[in-house]
C-alpha cells in the first residue's frame, strides 16, 4: 500500500511541474530477487559411504575388525538397492571411498600388506588417505583379485538403472605409504624422481623436511586397547614429508592430518606462496592422468577434496583437458571460502562447488533454534549472488554431523523445512546422505571416530537405522518404523518434485519475507516464503522452521511478484500444494504446522 501512495504521489508532482526534457532514469533493481539466469543443473545425488552403505553386520564392536563388524562390498549395491535409490528422485550416486587408501587390514596375500599403526586413522583407515590412485580399496570386493572387474561391474550397474556414478578425486594429499602397484605401463610413480634434498622444487612431487626424519606424533593411539600392525609410535620417513593440511615441519601435530602428506603443485609455500606453472609442474600432468584413468572407466563425475588448497591455476588447466576427453563429464569441489568461490567456478572451471559455509550452516543454526531465516536472505543476496546454480547443496555429509544426532538437532524432522528450503532454493545441484532419508542418529564411539555425531569413515561399522531399511539386502524398507517410513516418503516426494518440476529445475526466484513480515500471524524469524517460476510453472514455497508453534498467516504476493512470474494480478488462482499431494485451494490463508512446508502451484481459475 505504500508503495501504491508514493507512486500516486510521484504522478501528482510530475503533473504540475513545467515541461523539461526528459532524463534517462535508471530502474532501480528489485531488491527480493537477482537477475540471475537459472541453469538447469538439479542433479539429485545420492552419497553413500561404500564401505557402510551394504553391511550387513549388527555386532558394532568399537575397533572392530572387518571380520566382526562387516564390511560392504560393491556387489551388495544391486539391481534392487539402485532401483529403490532411483525411486527416491535421484540422479547420480557417489561412491564415496573407492579408490585404495592406506589400511590397517592385511591383504598381503594379494600384495597389500597392512599399513603401519603410527600412520593410520582407524582399523579401516580413512578413504582420504590415498595408498594407490590407481587401484580400488580391497575391503570392497569379494574377490580381491577381481576388485577392479566388480567397481566396473558396478559403475555398467548404476548406469542400467538411468544413474549416473560420481567418485572421489583427492587431489591435495595421499598416504604416507604411498605406492602405486596398479599405475599402467609407463607410469612413474608419485615422488620417484623426487630430489629429496630440497625442500622444494617445481617438478618434486612432494616436499620435504629436509635432514629431518618423519615424528609421530607423541601419544598417538591408534586402536585405543588394542596394538595395531607395527604400532610401535614410530615411522621411517626420512627426510620427512610435509603433513597434508600445510604443516611444513617433522613433527605434525596429533591434530593434523599426520597420516597424509602434501602434494607439490609447484607452489612454493616458504617462499611467500611463490607459482612456479610454468612449465607445466610433473604433479599437475600425473593428476591429469589419474583423472583420465578413472574417467575411461566410464565415471561421470568427480567430487574433488578440498579443491582451495590446490591452486585454481592447476583446474583453470586439468578441467578443459579431462573434458576434451568427456565433455559431459562433472566436477563438483569441496570448498569453504565464499570469497573465491566466483574464481573457482569462473576461472577454474569447475561446475559445480560445496554451499557449505553459506547455506548450510545458516540452516543448522535455524534447525537448532540459533539463527534466523536472514540467513537465507543472505546467500541468495550476497554469498551466492548470479551463481547460485553452481552451489551444492545439502545437510548431511560424511563430514557432517547427522541431523538426529544429539551434538545437531537430535529430531529427523528437523529437516523438513530444511531440507525443503536445499532442494528449491536454487536450481543447483542438492545431495542426500546414505540413511538421512531414514534419521540415522549415527550414535555410538566406533573407535578411531568417537561418538561425534557421523557415521564414521574410519572404522568398520554398520549403519543401525539404515540396515533397517536395507533389511538384509530385500531394501524394503520392512524393519522401519512408522515415523521412519513417513520421513523417507516425504524425501522421496520432495527429491521427486525438485527432479519433475520446471520451476525448480530452472526457474527464477523471488522472495516474499518483504511482503508478509507486516502480516499477523508471520513471524519472519520462523517462516520464510519465496517463489519459483518459469513461463510453464510458478510456485509458492513457505516452510516453519519452529518446532512447537503454529502458524496461521494469509500469505501475501504482491502484485509486483505477480507481474514478474508473467500471471495478471487482477486474476483469481488456484493453489495446489504439490508437497504433500493437497487439492487445489482459492486462498492462501494457510496452516503452517510445527516443522512443516508446503510448495503450492498457482493456476489462473
Amino acid at each position: 500500500m505504500k508503495k501504491l501512495l508514493l507512486a500516486a504521489s510521484l504522478l501528482t508532482l510530475a503533473a504540475s511541474t513545467p515541461h523539461t526534457p526528459p532524463v534517462a532514469q535508471k530502474t532501480a533493481a528489485d531488491p527480493n530477487t537477482t537477475n540471475e539466469v537459472p541453469q538447469d543443473n538439479k542433479l539429485i545425488i545420492y552419497q553413500m559411504m561404500t564401505r557402510l552403505f551394504g553391511n550387513k553386520v549388527a555386532l558394532n564392536k568399537p575397533y572392530g575388525s572387518i571380520t566382526e563388524n562387516g564390511c560392504g562390498k560393491f556387489n551388495d549395491i544391486t539391481d534392487t538397492a539402485l532401483d529403490e535409490i532411483k525411486k527416491l528422485g535421484v540422479s547420480h550416486v557417489w561412491y564415496t571411498g573407492v579408490i585404495e587408501h592406506a589400511s590397517m587390514t592385511d591383504y598381503t596375500s594379494s600384495g597389500m600388506p597392512a599399513d603401519d599403526a603410527d600412520v593410520v586413522k582407524g582399523r579401516a583407515g580413512s578413504p582420504y588417505a590415498i595408498r594407490d590412485y590407481y587401484d580400488v580399496a580391497p575391503d570392497l570386493a569379494v574377490n580381491v583379485k577381481n576388485r577392479m572387474a566388480e567397481y566396473e561391474a558396478l559403475i555398467q550397474r548404476t548406469h542400467t538403472h538411468g544413474l549416473k556414478v560420481l567418485m572421489d578425486f583427492i587431489p591435495n594429499h595421499v598416504a604416507r605409504s604411498y605406492k602405486s602397484d596398479a599405475k599402467p605401463v609407463g607410469v612413474v610413480d608419485l615422488g620417484a624422481k623426487d630430489d629429496k634434498t630440497k625442500a622444494f622444487a617445481p617438478n618434486n612431487n612432494f616436499y620435504y623436511i629436509p635432514g629431518q626424519p618423519f615424528v609421530v606424533p607423541a601419544g598417538y593411539n591408534p586402536l585405543g586397547g588394542f596394538k595395531g600392525p607395527r604400532e610401535d609410535g614410530k615411522y621411517a620417513e626420512n627426510p620427512a614429508k610435509a603433513t597434508g593440511n600445510d604443516v611444513f615441519k617433522a613433527a605434525p601435530s596429533i591434530d593434523d592430518w599426520f597420516e597424509t602428506v602434501k602434494l607439490n603443485y609447484g607452489v612454493d609455500y616458504q617462499d611467500n606462496r611463490a607459482p612456479h606453472f610454468t612449465p607445466v609442474p610433473d604433479t599437475w600432468l600425473k593428476m591429469r592422468d589419474i583423472l583420465l584413468f578413472w574417467a575411461a572407466k566410464n565415471v561421470d563425475g568427480f567430487r574433488c577434496d578440498m579443491a582451495e588448497m590446490v591452486p585454481v591455476e592447476f583446474w583453470a588447466w586439468v578441467i578443459p583437458e579431462v573434458k576434451k576427453v568427456k565433455p559431459d563429464i562433472v566436477f563438483i569441489g569441496e570448498a569453504y571460502d565464499a570469497k573465491t568461490y566466483k574464481m573457482y567456478i569462473e576461472q577454474g572451471h569447475f561446475d559445480y562447488l560445496y554451499d557449505k559455509v553459506g547455506l548450510y550452516d545458516g540452516l543448522r543454526r535455524l534447525m537448532t533454534g540459533s539463527g534466523t531465516t536472514d540467513d537465507i536472505t543472505h546467500v541468495w543476496k550476497e554469498e551466492s549472488r548470479g551463481f547460485s546454480s553452481h552451489m551444492l547443496r545439502f545437510l548431511e555429509n560424511h563430514d557432517e554431523q547427522r541431523i538426529a544426532s544429539k551434538q545437531f538437532a537430535g529430531d529427523p524432522q528437523r529437516a523438513i523445512p530444511a531440507m525443503t528450503v536445499t532442494a528449491t532454493l536454487a536450481s543447483g545441484p542438492i545431495m542426500l546422505y546414505f540413511g538421512q532419508e531414514v534419521g540415522e542418529p549415527a550414535h555410538g564411539a566406533e573407535g578411531f571416530s568417537s561418538e561425534d555425531g557421523r557415521s564414521s569413515i574410519f572404522d568398520y561399522w554398520g549403519v543401525p537405522e539404515h540396515q533397517k531399511w536395507m533389511n538384509q539386502g530385500k531394501f524394503d524398507g520392512a524393519k522401519l518404523s512408522p515415523a521412519q517410513q513417513d520421513l523417507r516418503d516425504f524425501y522421496s516426494r520432495l527429491l521427486n518434485l525438485s527432479a519433475t518440476s520446471d520451476a525448480i529445475r530452472q526457474g527464477k526466484f523471488y522472495e516474499l519475507q518483504d511482503a508478509n513480515n507486516l502480516g499477523k500471524e508471520y513471524n519472519q524469524r520462523h517462516l520464510y516464503t519465496f517463489l519459483r517460476y518459469t513461463g510453464k510453472q510458478q510456485l509458492l514455497i513457505v516452510v516453519n522452521f519452529s518446532a512447537d508453534k503454529t502458524y496461521r498467516p494469509t500469505l501475501n504476493i504482491p502484485a509486483e511478484a505477480l507481474t514478474a512470474m508473467g500471471l495478471n494480478p487482477k486474476k483469481f488462482y488456484t493453489y495446489t500444494d504439490l508437497l504433500n499431494n493437497g487439492t487445489p485451494r482459492n486462498d492462501l490463508y494457510v496452516k503452517l504446522e510445527p516443522l512443516s512446508a508446503h510448495v503450492f502451484e498457482l493456476k489462473a481459475k
